[in-house]
């Protein structure tokens, strides 16, 4: 302690006493040393951090991240060319690595803390990690990837016919990597059932929208049908974007009465709101979708197209407050981005009036599977489609017709 004392008493009268005993130009050769030091220091710290071993002395990137990279071509390949942890997650450009490094303090913090500290835990936050880091590949344009791989020094002639025409298009566009390459390293998590932060801002402006009974609203997340407003009983789930009519409105708990047609054929559980499309906007449970006392038939009538006898049914039920809108505005914006995002990445995504409302769900479940949208944000695309689709872009359904009780989708 008293050596250390007086290291601190011999700098303090270094810096602050100088000119007695020592000159200026020793005191800057001295700072100069010193701040060299210091930067030699620093530098071989980051560079440190930066190697792979100190990425695998992490047992969690070590026994879940390694054994991944080691099955693809970027671990062992024909030219002998390794890409390590640190040429994909470490930003080249030193304000962008000292800001990743910043950034990274929470990840060790979540580490420490043992948030990802077993297998199960680590399965169970993938999800949110994947999506954080394809986020910033986004936003730099994959510029760890284009280190390497650059569609300016890309021989398009000697890939593959498909990968040629694919390739080409990313390269005019200047699209990111990360947009069709995820999961070019490491396994693809499972993202059914994840939460959609998108849809905060739906339930945010349900949240604070007036209800006044007698008015119609439209729903923005898919929730519970009740038959009571104590929730004795649920007797179905009503869609996203479906219109409903409110009838009462008490101890949070909303009356809404749903005006539809529906198939005159099996139990008749689905409900839709167009007559002849199958825009799903209820499920009504099997045992209760013939119950007369619940649904009452209005109308009957043949679809020319098909032969099939739809009926015109209504009934009354209850749903939790909070997830009713006077506008779908919003949702359509979400949905719209969404559809841009996810499907023109890789191909010129098609013209949502280039189908009809019937042909949308079977080409959508083709399509749906290659991207990483959960099932709610999936329901809410597929419905921007079958709104937007030609049916309404040639006013057979336009708005205000005897067929259309919901605001359809923008143009």
């Amino acid at each position: 302690m008293n050596a250390i004392k007086r290291l601190f008493s011999w700098l303090r009268r270094l810096l602050f006493q100088p000119s007695a005993k020592i000159g200026l130009g020793l005191l800057v050769i001295i700072g100069f040393a010193g701040g060299v030091w210091f930067w030699a220091g620093f530098n071989a710290g980051l560079e440190a951090t930066n190697s792979e071993e100190f990425c695998l002395s992490c047992h969690t990137m070590k026994d879940n991240m390694l054994p991944e990279l080691q099955k693809t071509v970027h671990w062992q390949n024909r030219t002998g060319v390794r890409a390590e942890c640190q040429d994909c997650h470490v930003p080249h450009k030193f304000t962008d690595k000292v800001a990743r490094k910043m950034q990274a303090s929470r990840e060790v913090l979540s580490h420490v803390m043992g948030d990802i500290g077993t297998r199960e835990k680590f399965l169970a936050h993938r999800g949110v990690l994947a999506q954080r880091e394809w986020a910033r590949f986004k936003a730099n344009n994959s510029k760890e990837c284009r280190n390497c791989h650059d569609y300016d020094s890309m021989d398009f002639s000697k890939m593959r016919v498909t990968s040629q025409m694919i390739m080409r298009s990313a390269a005019e566009r200047d699209a990111s990597c990360v947009d069709c390459h995820k999961g070019i390293a490491h396994e693809l998590p499972v993202l059914e059932g994840m939460h959609n932060p998108a849809f905060d801002t739906l339930v945010s402006e349900a949240n604070h929208t007036k209800i006044n009974v007698g008015e119609t609203y439209y729903n923005v997340v898919p929730q519970p049908l009740y038959l009571d407003a104590e929730k004795t009983k649920q007797v179905g789930t009503i869609e996203v974007a479906a219109p409903a009519k409110v009838i009462a409105h008490e101890n949070g708990m909303t009356q809404i009465e749903l005006d539809m047609w529906r198939k005159n054929k099996g139990y008749g559980r689905v409900w839709y709101t167009h007559f002849g499309l199958n825009i799903v906007d209820a499920i009504i449970d099997k045992e209760l979708s013939r119950d007369e006392s619940l649904i009452t038939v209005k109308e009957s009538k043949e679809d020319p197209m098909t032969g099939l006898e739809w009926q015109k049914v209504s009934g009354q039920f209850w749903v939790e407050d909070g997830l009713l809108m006077n506008s779908l505005e919003t949702a359509w914006d979400i949905a719209g981005q969404t559809y841009e995002d996810n499907c023109s990445v890789c191909h010129r995504q098609p013209d949502p009036a280039g189908h009809d409302a019937n042909q949308w769900p079977g080409l959508w479940a083709g399509m749906v599977g290659f991207t990483n949208l959960d099932d709610d944000t999936g329901g809410l695309v597929l419905k921007y489609l079958q709104l937007n689709s030609s049916d309404f872009a040639a006013g057979t359904h336009a708005p205000g017709s005897p067929e259309n009780a919901i605001q359809t989708a923008r143009p």
